[in-house]
């Protein structure tokens, strides 16, 4: 079916599923700080709602610890199941074990 529309292919935010509408969808570094640049290289980032999951929200990645923790927890498995590297290879890389 020519034209037909791929439900894969719209964004949503990663911890809420929203499209963004209302509240736009930006980029956030699973590892940021002095890691952003290789959160960037090895597509360690998500999509957050701007305000609501991303900033400024009550259980946003930057003011709740415990959604902070689960995403660093993510990241390091997709780190490592992507790139091949055992625990140890990703805490020589990142610094520290977060699972």
């Amino acid at each position: 079916m020519n034209g037909a529309c791929n439900m894969s292919d719209y964004k949503k935010c990663f911890l809420c599923g929203r499209n963004g509408n209302g509240d736009r969808l930006e980029v956030h570094h699973i590892f940021g700080g002095g890691n952003r640049k290789k959160s960037d290289k090895l597509g360690l980032t998500v999509l957050l709602c701007g305000e609501r999951c991303h900033r400024l929200g009550e259980y946003s990645a930057h003011q709740n610890a415990q959604i902070a923790e689960y995403l660093h927890k993510y990241g390091q498995q997709k780190a490592m199941t992507d790139q091949g590297w055992t625990k140890e290879e990703f805490i020589k890389e990142f610094g520290r074990n977060y699972l």
